[in-house]
């Protein structure tokens, strides 16, 4: 009889077959299965030829095929197909089995499945898993959480797959209960889409104000590469932009400027919504998508809505070097956003987070992978009771010193009529954090006026509510407080 495998993993596709074969490497003996059972005779023939894999055909002989306690996991489209999965799974299952969902399913789903399974006698892990197919081949970021009994058995070979930080850690930690490995990889590809945006916004800057072509930009990424900015988002627009077409032209510019989601950016803004945290950045990186999308109208709107006449006379090089601290400087924003949504969220939903753990899981191995994050573990160590990143040492100073270039690369972009939502919003959100006073006495005014909802007054204690019969013929019932 053939040895049992150490693990079992259902779905192959390119992340399943390359995470299959990143275990494999490891000296762990995988069984893999596929609903098209096709898929597994094909894998097996061909990217798995020289391993160990068992291969298996049904539920029920993928099951048997895995030592106990088995460990499984799931790397399927997240949503109904996981609960399908799961349904057909737990009946063949023993206690103390671990069924880990490596998709990116949404952490309120995850929650859920928790409960459902650990109900049954089994332990439940939603692991999100960042680094695309490269990733998942040589070295992934892995956030997992869930039943915390799960992990000294999950732990030693999603570690060892795992991508490994400059000083050996592996970037893969336990997270916390139930939806937190998920909400964390949710936190995770919101911040992607934010720093994909800012990206692109400093591209566009570079070629319709300063009229750069794309090997020149190229090389600007590049050089930022080597600096503050190194990062796995950096160094690849280096590499698109310098790629060419089979005719010699750059293929950027024969790629539509419509861009598609999967939908973990919105689930981040929505999630923001729910918490009442300030994610300004990664929702206009969303709606930006959203924008995009529309390319008819934009096409009928850019005849019909003419913009400023403005050319650019300053400095070219001076203008790039400001653009660099713009750019490091609504990156840090839009990370310092991140890191109060899951501040809010641990809060509701009791979990203990590490953040300084959070940001060296994403150091290496994933989509957002870069220098910087070395920063953020190290304020976390520093203070770990950091109430908002804006507050330690080295980012305050960063967006001081950042600030003159910042807002001058901001207006020129404004001046030329380039839209700049994560950009410009980042600059909206420090000047209104660092406001020891905003206007919103006038919005509690209007409100009180309109609705009797009532307002605070700062001669009197935080808690005391009051009313003002604004017309004379108001009168004094108020509306009730709530927040909806």
């Amino acid at each position: 009889m053939a040895a049992l495998a150490d693990i079992g993993l259902i779905g192959l596709a390119v992340m399943g077959q390359n995470l299959a074969l990143n275990i494999s490497d490891h000296g762990y003996r995988v069984a893999v299965f596929n609903r098209t059972t096709s898929k597994v005779t094909r894998f097996l023939e061909n990217e798995a030829a020289d391993s160990d894999i068992i291969g298996a055909y049904n539920p029920e002989e993928f099951v048997k095929s895995i030592k106990r306690p088995r460990k499984l996991i799931l790397m399927i489209q997240a949503g109904a197909a996981v609960d399908k999965s799961i349904a057909q799974l737990t009946p063949l299952l023993a206690p103390g089995d671990i069924i880990i969902d490596g998709g990116n399913s949404n952490f309120n789903d995850t929650i859920r499945r928790a409960k459902e399974v650990e109900a049954q006698g089994l332990l439940f892990v939603g692991a999100g898993i960042s680094g695309g197919e490269e990733g998942a081949r040589y070295g992934p970021s892995i956030m997992p959480g869930g039943s915390v009994a799960a992990w000294e058995s999950v732990k030693p070979i999603l570690q060892a797959v795992a991508a490994k930080a400059p000083n050996g850690s592996p970037c893969c930690d336990w997270v916390g209960e139930d939806g937190a490995g998920h909400f964390v990889k949710m936190v995770h590809n919101g911040i992607e889409y934010g720093d994909m945006q800012l990206i692109c916004e400093a591209y566009h800057l570079m070629s319709a104000v300063l009229g750069m072509n794309e090997s020149e930009i190229s090389a600007v990424f590049k050089s930022w590469n080597k600096g503050a900015l190194e990062s796995f988002l950096i160094e690849i627009t280096g590499e698109i932009l310098a790629y060419q077409d089979e005719d010699g032209q750059p293929l950027l510019r024969k790629i539509l400027d419509v861009a598609s989601q999967k939908g973990t950016g919105k689930w981040t803004a929505i999630t923001a919504l729910e918490e009442g945290t300030p994610l300004t950045l990664i929702g206009e990186a969303v709606f930006a998508r959203f924008l995009s999308a529309i390319k008819t109208q934009r096409v009928a709107a850019s005849s019909a809505l003419p913009g400023p006449q403005a050319s650019f006379s300053g400095d070219r090089d001076q203008f790039i070097r400001d653009l660099e601290g713009a750019v490091y400087a609504a990156k840090i924003i839009s990370y310092t956003q991140g890191y109060m949504l899951m501040q809010d969220a641990a809060r509701s939903y009791n979990w203990n987070l590490n953040y300084g753990g959070v940001a060296l899981m994403w150091r290496e191995g994933c989509i957002i992978r870069s220098a910087f994050l070395g920063k953020i573990q190290e304020a976390y160590v520093k203070n770990p009771a950091l109430a908002n990143l804006l507050l330690d040492e080295y980012f305050s100073r960063a967006l001081i010193e950042a600030q003159s270039a910042w807002r001058g690369a901001v207006a020129t972009g404004i001046q030329h009529g380039i839209p700049l939502p994560i950009m410009s919003g980042a600059l909206a959100f420090y000047d209104g954090y660092r406001s020891a006073n905003l206007p919103a006495n006038l919005l509690q005014a209007q409100r009180d006026y309109f609705g009797a909802h009532t307002y605070e007054r700062v001669d009197r204690p935080r808690g005391e509510y009051f009313h003002t019969n604004w017309t004379g013929a108001g009168g004094d019932v108020t509306a009730g407080s709530y927040d909806a």
